[in-house]
């Protein structure tokens, strides 16, 4: 018996991992992860990895995003002869079918992890197949597929239950319909109801029942919906049923309102990242509801949400966890608004307040002053940091930018943080000293304190 664990144990000491690398021909029974990242990821060849595959039968993880010659032919012998594979990304493989992908879901795997990200060649009945086939799937992530419908989408919410990450961003086809349905709909009083309207072709999608389930999602942690066509409605059915949502993106969800806020604020002390880029129609109102509700909020984007003003920053202010905020381009803030990060959000780390034109040099001042914790501000387009001297604490610009977006960059990271808040912290000392000498004060670009 002794004998027996001693050679399980040295064979899995025998097994290897294999990163950005083709494994040799005595390595692959005893490849058990297998890594190819991009750059190095472009210069393997489908037949290179058909050889490995039909011989690396312990294969677990698999990780081949980008590779741009894989075939269907190559994921069926990965398939056929990796019989412990866990996880598979294939995100950016775009010759792959469904073929490729119902053959992995035929041979029983214990696949606990699937990447398909851009394979935008799939449709419905493979991702059908997975939910169906792979009840220890924890990981899922769809993102960029244009011909996802709710279809296969109300399969993954019906027989995935053991789900941790769903990631459906940037999956034009996906409505409301292909969400839960809310337990309970608010009801129309005969009062509120509108007018009929002109009647339009009604489409498959449209006729679908709503999807009504009976059990919970309280195991889904991290939710991706960028750029998906969902409306309140939807947002109300997927947090009555993923009542224990950590993480959600709804990048570019137009359609939401304060309504949807409302119906986030229920995941309580849940709600780990909140993320509202491009959500345009949303008001003071909403964040509110959250901000009060979602204690321990650590990330919060509200970037271009144009209707926003400086209640809503003195609301997030308060949370005390707060690492990373972004306020880019919501055009109302003023000095209020980082007057108030500064004096409550000692957390910070991570601000990010391009293009809000109405900030002043004062409140950049107090905010790097006050907050310790602070490694990165984004301030690119605000007027006020225009001032000479401040350039040369900025990171380089990225080399693709344009002359007037180069001279607009100002970006301080790191060191450059403590530099800047050192170097208005002189500016400063100098006023106050041609103050007191009752003499015109002259800004500097150095580091010197001369007052001429």
């Amino acid at each position: 018996m002794s004998n027996r664990l001693q050679g399980v144990e040295s064979f899995y000491e025998d097994m290897i991992s294999v990163t950005n690398r083709l494994p040799l021909e005595d390595e692959f029974r005893r490849v058990r992860h297998l890594t190819l990242h991009m750059p190095f990821a472009s210069t393997v060849s489908d037949d290179d990895l058909a050889r490995i595959f039909s011989s690396a039968p312990h294969l677990e993880t698999v990780i081949l995003s980008g590779i741009p010659d894989i075939t269907d032919r190559t994921v069926v012998l990965l398939a056929e002869n990796a019989i412990n594979l866990q996880s598979v990304d294939l995100t950016g493989c775009q010759q792959i079918s469904d073929v490729a992908v119902l053959e992995l879901t035929a041979k029983s795997l214990p696949l606990q992890c699937i990447k398909l990200n851009a394979v935008v060649g799939l449709t419905d009945p493979s991702i059908s197949a997975i939910a169906k086939s792979s009840p220890r799937l924890v990981e899922l992530e769809l993102s960029g597929l244009p011909l996802l419908s709710p279809l296969s989408v109300r399969d993954v919410w019906s027989f995935s239950r053991k789900l941790r990450t769903l990631r459906l961003a940037h999956c034009p086809l996906l409505t409301d319909k292909a969400f839960p349905s809310s337990i309970d709909p608010p009801a129309e009083s005969e009062g509120e109801k509108e007018k009929p309207l002109p009647p339009r072709p009604i489409t498959w999608v449209e006729q679908l029942p709503p999807l009504i389930l009976r059990h919970t999602a309280d195991n889904l942690r991290v939710l991706d919906l960028s750029s998906c066509k969902i409306t309140d409605e939807g947002i109300e059915g997927i947090v009555a049923h993923a009542t224990k949502i950590q993480k959600l993106n709804v990048t570019g969800c137009s359609d939401l309102t304060d309504r949807s806020l409302e119906a986030i604020s229920t995941l309580g002390d849940n709600l780990d990242v909140l993320i509202l880029a491009l959500v345009t129609n949303i008001t003071d109102r909403g964040v509110v509801y959250f901000a009060r509700a979602c204690r321990n909020l650590r990330v919060v984007d509200v970037a271009f949400c144009r209707n926003l003003t400086d209640m809503s920053v003195f609301e997030l202010s308060g949370l005390v966890s707060l690492r990373r905020l972004s306020l880019i381009r919501v055009h109302k803030l003023t000095d209020i608004a980082i007057f108030s990060l500064a004096e409550h959000s000692w957390a910070l780390e991570r601000l990010y307040i391009s293009y809000c034109d109405h900030v002043s040099l004062d409140a950049i001042h107090l905010l790097v002053k006050n907050l310790g914790r602070l490694q990165h501000l984004s301030a690119t387009g605000v007027p006020s940091l225009k001032r000479k001297g401040i350039h040369r604490f900025s990171d380089p610009p990225p080399s693709d930018h344009d002359p007037d977006q180069q001279a607009a960059f100002r970006v301080f990271s790191g060191m450059n943080v403590e530099g800047l808040r050192m170097f208005l912290d002189k500016e400063d000392q100098r006023r106050r000293d041609a103050e007191a000498r009752n003499i015109p004060f002259v800004a500097r670009s150095d580091d010197k304190l001369d007052l001429y």
